[in-house]
């Protein structure tokens, strides 16, 4: 019997004999077989060909199974609507003990491992299909047992639960040729990892030793220093990746067929949460994906599951959300990811399922919500489904559904958010903006930030309050149970430095939205990207400043020089981050100077408003000299950057303190502690105590924002000088209001409602800080004289903002408008109200300033002009000029329209667009719906006045008769050879004729322009600038030609303008000769004989421009500004002044005192 063929010839023998007889073989002869195979007396390919059944027919077996369990699959996710009675028979189980004791080679596998003949098993594995012989639970069972020998040394040596507890200790093998123990965790690669990857999912059949496997794994890992995802990778040799792969094949697998065991899943997540989002990512990817197509049984397990989970959807509901929630977690304990798939798909088509789930999930795992984590990511970023709707003007609904649930799962639930996060900032490299509804509500949930735009006038007041007034009167709903939600938030944002990231890609997608993500999409769609995009970036820009300290915030996004010109962020955007930094820097350099000082204890409140100044110029002259590179040199010839940073650094919170909103809050917490007394409880009294408190904090916060507005008050009166440059009196005319508008108020007006409010408060705030060279008159002439191009170019919220905007510039306008008294004070003798602009060191009497019947003038001008704008818009046939146009008059109808002509007109025109849009748009048919209801209430209250009552219409027959004795007085004292300040009087009223012919004309085609049937406001309009002084009467001419002008059918309006016009020129002929002729005349009376003084003064003056020429001929420009009604550059006329008279520039010498430069009239 030495010959091994005659060996496996009895052997071989023996096991057809029991084949034929039908007989089971005796597990001796198996184990006899394995001994000779493994002292390598006989072959494994000599014995094999004895052996039954054949592994073509197992083969075939195999794949029959996996296709059995696929239409298993299938039958179960098809909806028969017919014989739902008749149910089909159950599928008859082969039994798996009777297949398995007949087949030879499963027991000779069997025999092969429990004598640890493991390099033969392979071998056998290896002639057949893969797992098949593995899915045998005595073949798994004798592999877990021989793996129990090999791990016991090292487990034992490095797994210490407790002095007291002690483990059942395992005996070696009793084989000497088994595999060796071992004893280190590199040992494990070579014998006890083959084998559990072998093992696979059957190692489910013992799971006391995947509690071992699992354990050594962490045990590793720790060894290695890795104590949480966050560790960085080891780069030496280890086991780090074999764990991963182990996972993937071995442990997850077998976690699939081990129902509600809710321990193993948590202890598996012990393991897998030491590994970074990607890693467990990938492998819950091929989990759900790939396992389960792998093996037969997954199959029908998955079928089961599935069927059980659609059952359970049905029943969904608030009422019973604990029993629901009990049966949902026990099917995701040990098969989460296809589960989490349908429950999705449940919320993507029905969103009235989001709260009853996101309650229903309080009972799963902590691996369950990692896989619920993967699989909402999955769902966002299937390409398949069309994010749009139909129309492709709007966001998809399941997307939306999709975002409200990951806000709300989020919050209620411990879930890592880092995956979710770079998701969406990879989606905004990609320049895809869509997903940012999803950065949205999370930050909304989580963080308690709203994305709020209908804010009500007490909230935007209180949102200039400080941060306690904010909390209180600030937000729709209360911020409550947000500090854990947050913190996670935040964690979030610090792996790998999401937070600036984020910020940075959202303020350039801002842009890419327009120019690129959308440059085929309708403009609607565009519009609703770009204000998802902006207040996306406020919200989080918000979270940020919130939750982050100071130094996190100013450690984490870089300086606002890097903002600007590394990153080229917009102004508004890259101010709006730094503006935490600048307080925060300012405070602290203030408060270094203030205890530099050795009695700063006892400073006076102007020495500390000193000390903050210093502060702030110390802290700002660098941000100055880095937006000097933003604009081209001819900017800072008409603003200064200094005034550029300080209008982009400041906030509501710097200009003024709202303290109505104070004391509603303060008597709203009052009025909760009175209410808590009358409880009389233990609780109440706490309560009460809580109330008290909040009442001193708000005391205490509105005494501070009193003392820091005095601060920045200061501050900016010693900076207004500096602001607007003098560098010609057309500049500041007209190029200044240009760039202040360019620059700063049209970007910032629009970015949030907030900020609205803030640009209107801030010109108040340079008109009332008696700025020079600012022109408060010219802004609102710009402003209001032509919006439609601003309206136009805005989006849906932009819109909301701009109207917000013009409500408070409106609400000042109309605060003057009303009471004389109110405009003497905020406006007599103000810069602002100057009409005549001059180099910045003349003179300047009353008569240079707008009196208030004039000022009432140009508002009715200014709302004339609105309703022109207006009633553009609406006529467009554009949807945004509509839309636009509408919300805009939604938001200022408290002030606009007050006119009874101006409110039929629009009225007439909303009735038209609603009656059109009714069966077409239906969005626009709401919003002229709502504006019809809002304006018809006012004109039946008595909110609309008359032109009488709006502003003083002139009699034109006295102000003919008062000019004519004037101009006979005028004439009488030239013959008579008065003094000079006669010969002023003459003069301003030949000038002031030239310009009211223009005004009368232009007045008349600007009222045609609102609408033809309104002829009767056109005497209003006439006036409008009639006079700007006492003293300025118009010619009895004039009236006549009002009068014609009156009379005049519109064919012939054309030819008297051209008639018109050659007067005019003729007119300027004879001023210019007699201008010349007065000149002359008063050479000849003040002789230097008669004045020395004069003669002398005179001489210096010449000495002094010959000395200074070039400023001399460069500096001539002394203007009139006259407001008319007619022009497109927004209804301001320049009309030149002639040379001042000598003697008045004598009296201006005398006002500049000290000064030896003199101040004269230039052309």
């Amino acid at each position: 019997m030495n010959d091994p063929k005659i060996i496996c010839e009895v052997l071989g023998s023996k096991y057809i004999f029991y084949r034929n007889n039908n007989e089971v073989v005796p597990h001796s002869l198996y184990i006899l077989t394995a001994q000779l195979l493994q002292h390598n007396i006989i072959s494994l390919d000599d014995i094999y060909i004895w052996l039954t059944p054949d592994d073509k027919v197992m083969q075939k077996e195999c794949e029959k199974d996996l296709r059995d369990a696929k239409e298993y699959l299938r039958k179960l996710q098809i909806i028969s609507i017919n014989n739902k009675d008749k149910e089909e028979p159950p599928e008859e189980k082969e039994n798996t003990s009777e297949k398995y004791a007949f087949n030879q080679k499963f027991g000779l596998c069997e025999a092969l491992l429990e004598i640890g003949d493991w390099s033969n098993t392979q071998v056998l594995m290896k002639r057949l299909p893969d797992h098949y012989l593995m899915e045998q639970e005595p073949i798994a069972l004798a592999l877990s047992k021989l793996l129990h020998c090999i791990l016991e040394p090292v487990y034992r040596e490095n797994w210490k639960i407790g002095t007291k507890i002690k483990g059942k200790p395992i005996k070696p093998h009793h084989n000497l040729l088994s595999p060796k123990p071992a004893r280190t965790f590199m040992e494990l690669r070579d014998i006890a990892i083959p084998m559990l990857l072998a093992l696979g999912p059957s190692l489910r059949y013992d799971s006391v030793l995947m509690y071992k496997v699992i354990r050594l794994a962490k045990l590793a890992l720790a060894s290695y220093g890795i104590e949480n995802h966050r560790s960085s990778i080891p780069t030496s040799d280890n086991l780090y990746y074999d764990i991963i792969t182990l996972l993937d094949v071995t442990i997850l697998p077998s976690l699939s067929y081990m129902d509600c065991n809710c321990s193993i899943a948590e202890e598996i997540w012990s393991l897998m949460k030491l590994y970074p989002y990607t890693s467990r990512y990938c492998l819950y990817s091929r989990w759900k994906n790939e396992t389960y197509s792998l093996y037969p049984e997954l199959l029908r397990k998955r079928g089961d599951a599935e069927k059980q989970i659609k059952n359970i959807m049905k029943r969904v509901s608030k009422e019973n959300i604990k029993p629901v929630g009990r049966l949902i977690g026990k099917l995701t304990h040990s098969s989460p990811g296809f589960l989490f798939d349908y429950i999705l798909l449940q919320i993507q088509v029905y969103d009235n399922l989001i709260h009853p789930v996101v309650d229903s999930l309080k009972y799963l795992t902590s691996l369950s919500y990692d896989v619920l984590g993967f699989c909402l990511i999955e769902s966002l970023a299937n390409a398949d489904k069309k994010r749009f709707k139909h129309d492709s003007t709007s966001i998809s609904s399941w997307l939306q559904s999709l975002s409200s649930f990951c806000g709300a799962v989020f919050k209620k639930y411990n879930i890592e958010l880092t995956g979710l996060l770079q998701y969406v900032a990879n989606q905004l490299k990609a320049q895809k903006s869509l997903d940012l509804l999803i950065l949205k509500e999370i930050v909304q949930k989580m963080a308690g930030v709203e994305a709020a735009e209908d804010l009500t006038v007490e909230q935007l007041n209180a949102m200039a309050g400080g941060e306690l007034l904010k909390a209180e009167a600030g937000y729709f709903s209360q911020v409550r149970n947000t500090k854990k939600s947050s913190l996670r938030l935040k964690e979030a944002m610090a792996d790998q430095n999401l937070a600036v990231t984020m910020c940075l890609l959202m303020a350039q997608q801002k842009y890419c939205v327009v120019y690129r993500e959308t440059q085929k999409s309708h403009i609607k769609l565009v519009g609703k990207l770009s204000d998802q995009c902006q207040d996306t970036l406020v919200q989080f820009g918000t979270f940020l400043g919130s939750t982050l300290s100071m130094d996190e915030y100013i450690h984490k996004l870089p300086s606002i020089q890097s903002m600007l010109l590394d990153y080229h962020i917009p102004n508004e955007v890259a101010f709006f981050l730094a503006r935490p930094m600048f307080n925060h820097a300012i405070n602290i350099k203030y408060d270094q100077l203030r205890k530099a000082d050795p009695n700063y204890k006892k400073m006076s409140s102007s020495a500390k408003q000193q000390k903050y100044f210093e502060a702030v110029t110390e802290i700002m002259s660098p941000v100055h000299k880095s937006v000097i590179p933003l604009h081209f040199p001819k900017v800072w010839e008409d603003i200064s950057p200094q005034f550029l940073t300080t209008f982009w650094s400041l906030t509501m919170y710097d200009l003024y303190v709202p303290e109505e909103t104070y004391q509603q809050a303060v008597n709203k917490v009052k009025q909760q502690s009175l209410n808590a007394v009358d409880a009389n409880t233990s609780k109440a009294k706490k309560e009460q105590e809580r109330y008290v408190t909040l009442m001193e904090k708000l005391q205490d916060e509105k005494r501070k924002q009193y003392e820091h507005v005095e601060k920045v008050l200061y501050r900016l009166k010693q900076e207004k000088d500096t602001w607007f440059l003098s560098r010609s009196a057309k500049s500041a005319k007209n190029e200044t209001i240009t760039r202040f508008l360019q620059l700063c108020i049209f970007p910032r007006c629009t970015f949030t409602a907030v900020d609205a409010v803030y640009c209107a408060k801030f010109v108040q705030t340079i008109h009332m800080l008696k700025t020079a060279n600012f022109s408060t008159l010219l802004c609102y002439d710009r402003l209001f004289c032509d919006v439609t191009y601003s309206v136009t170019s805005c989006t849906e919220n932009e819109a909301m903002r701009y109207g917000r905007f013009l409500y408070t510039m409106l609400e000042t306008v109309m605060r003057w408008h009303k009471s004389k008294e109110v405009f003497e004070k905020e406006c007599g003798n103000y810069p602002g109200f100057v009409t005549k602009f001059r180099i910045s060191n003349q003179y300047c009497d009353n008569l240079d300033h707008v009196g208030y019947e004039n000022y009432r003038h140009v508002c009715h001008k200014w709302h004339y002009k609105l309703a022109k704008a207006m009633i553009i818009c609406l006529e467009s046939k554009d949807y945004v000029q509509i839309r636009n146009a509408l919300i805009i008059l939604i938001k200022i109808i408290p002030f606009f329209p007050v006119l009874q002509k101006l409110s039929q007109i629009i009225e007439k025109r909303i009735e038209k667009l609603r009656d059109e849009e009714k069966n077409k748009r239906q969005d626009l048919f709401t919003l002229a719906t709502s504006y019809l209801g809002q304006l018809k209430q006012r004109m039946t209250s008595g909110h609309i006045m008359q032109e009488s009552e709006f502003h003083q219409n002139v009699d034109k027959e006295k102000v003919s008769k008062s000019s004519d004795s004037k101009n006979q007085d005028a004439s009488s004292n030239k013959q008579n050879g008065e003094t000079k300040d006669h010969l002023d009087t003459n003069k301003d009223v030949k000038d002031k004729e030239k310009s009211e012919r223009k005004i009368n004309r232009q007045s008349t085609e600007d009222t045609k322009g609102v609408s033809k049937s309104q002829n009767t406001s056109q005497n209003s309009d006439n006036t409008i600038q009639d006079k700007f002084d006492k003293d300025k009467t118009p010619k009895e001419e004039k009236d006549k030609y009002n009068r014609k002008d009156d009379k005049r059918d519109e064919p012939d309006r054309d030819r008297e303008r051209e008639r018109e016009k050659r007067r005019e020129r003729k007119e300027e002929k004879m001023i210019k000769e007699e201008k010349q002729y007065r000149e002359d005349r008063y050479i000849e009376m003040v002789s230097p004989k008669e004045e020395p003084r004069y003669s002398n003064e005179r001489s210096q003056a010449e000495r002094y421009y010959e000395e200074r020429s070039h400023y001399f001929r460069e500096v001539r420009d002394d203007r009139d500004v006259t407001l008319n009604t007619n022009n497109s550059s927004g209804g301001i006329s320049r009309h030149s002044q002639e040379p001042t008279e000598p003697d008045r520039d004598a009296k201006r010498r005398k006002v500049d005192g000290s000064s030896t430069k003199v101040s004269i009239g230039v052309r």
